[in-house]
């Protein structure tokens, strides 16, 4: 059974930063797409950032120069470094684990979703 767990959110400033981790367990960082993404209030579930088969990250517009995502296979771990926040970065962020190693910003790709950690960034 695959289980990931998000933490690290919190209510930070504009400016501030914050680093999520997402802990997995069941699942093993390999080939497969890995990724974060956020739902703002009343608005749809985005992707932010993502790993795909060969290493490469992509990110959304949106965050390109602030975050960045990377992971510790020794730990099983996914991480999203969050600097320069604004508040319009305030969401629920999930991770998520796929076994495609492709489209890996569709979030049908994925088959296991964490729990959501909630980042509040105020002006």
């Amino acid at each position: 059974q695959v289980q990931l767990v998000e933490s690290g959110g919190g209510s930070v400033q504009s400016g501030g930063s914050l680093r999520l981790s997402c802990a997995a367990s069941g699942y093993t960082f390999s080939s497969y797409c890995v990724g974060w993404f956020r739902q703002p209030p009343g608005k749809e579930r985005e992707g932010v950032a993502a790993i795909d088969s060969d290493g490469s990250t992509s990110y959304a517009d949106s965050v390109k120069g602030r975050f960045t995502i990377s992971q510790d296979n020794a730990k099983n771990t996914l991480y999203l470094q969050m600097n320069s926040l604004k508040p319009e970065d305030t969401a629920m962020y999930y991770c998520a684990a796929a076994l495609a190693g492709n489209s890996c910003f569709n979030p049908s790709t994925y088959f296991a979703w964490g729990q959501g950690t909630q980042v509040t960034v105020s002006s």
